[in-house]
């Protein structure tokens, strides 16, 4: 099978252990996800089968939509509720103080990552060290909050919706958000609610993808690679040209039955003939020709 299913991660699994299980489920071992989520986090986490596996580094940099919930006067080693206790404050803030803290982080701001993470330093993942008691030194990276509100504040409690930029952890805005209140934070709960265009209405649960396996409709839960790129223009090869598409190589205008040409950079899909999708091309102005972004060519 070839391309997308959006899984509904639930509590308790690795990003890892969701591929182990989906590759027993579909039968196949080509199956990629796009990004992790934590073990006690939950919501969307797509992933990437057959040559599907071709879109991971593209979906990874889509925005990301996520529900928290912060509680305050609270901080801990992993920055959320599963962690080791480090210190405990009372909560002495307004509400307004808070509306202040949280609205102060939209726009792109310096995040050091958290030692409780997948990061590799020196070919060691961030956690590993953590869990031997090491903790190394991390370059801040800058992130950007596209939009953040609060959906409920009952102090110490503190709900948010946050939409933001890859790279971003939500564990750490909020203990940045209890850090800038000067009384500590740490999430208590975490659900992705969105990648790019997939959202948990698109989202199947492990269970649910079994049961469709058993009643030989799992191909239902899988979306197509194209329908990601649906935003996207339409050019279709030549018929007498079909062998350069099916090669890879670059087509000028003259060579796509529509004749068209998008600004340069745009992504284009480009389909055969028979309107089978084949990859992402984008115009070069300076060669004067569409040049394939990446092919996504199934077996005929």
């Amino acid at each position: 099978m070839n391309g997308v299913v959006i899984i509904h991660k639930e509590k308790g699994f690795t990003s890892h252990d969701v591929v182990a299980k989906m590759r027993g489920i579909c039968g196949q071992k080509k199956i990629g996800h796009t990004g992790t989520l934590d073990p006690e986090a939950t919501g969307v986490l797509p992933l990437c089968l057959g040559s599907g596996t071709k879109l991971c580094d593209m979906l990874t940099d889509k925005d990301k939509e996520y529900v928290a919930e912060l509680l305050l006067g609270v901080e801990t080693d992993t920055q959320d509720m599963t962690g080791s206790i480090l210190a405990r404050h009372s909560v002495e803030v307004s509400q307004e103080q808070v509306r202040e803290a949280v609205s102060s982080f939209q726009g792109s701001y310096s995040q050091v990552p958290p030692m409780y993470s997948a990061l590799k330093v020196n070919g060691k993942k961030l956690y590993e060290l953590a869990r031997e008691g090491r903790e190394v030194e991390r370059r801040a990276r800058e992130v950007r909050i596209e939009e953040i509100e609060i959906l409920e504040m009952r102090l110490p409690e503190v709900k948010l919706r946050v939409v933001c930029s890859k790279g971003t952890y939500i564990r750490t805005l909020c203990a940045d958000i209890g850090k800038k209140l000067g009384c500590g934070g740490a999430t208590e709960s975490l659900e992705r609610t969105r990648v790019g265009r997939f959202s948990l209405q698109d989202a199947f649960t492990l269970g649910q993808l079994q049961e469709l396996k058993d009643q030989g409709r799992l191909r239902e839960a899988v979306m197509p690679v194209e329908s990601v790129f649906g935003s996207c223009p339409v050019l279709h090869v030549r018929g007498d040209l079909e062998r350069l598409l099916c090669n890879g190589n670059p087509l000028t205008v003259e060579q796509t039955a529509e004749r068209e040409r998008y600004a340069p950079g745009r992504w284009v899909r480009v389909c055969r003939p028979d309107n089978r999708f084949a990859g992402i091309y984008a115009y070069d102005e300076c060669r004067g020709r569409y040049q394939p972004v990446k092919m996504f060519l199934e077996q005929d």
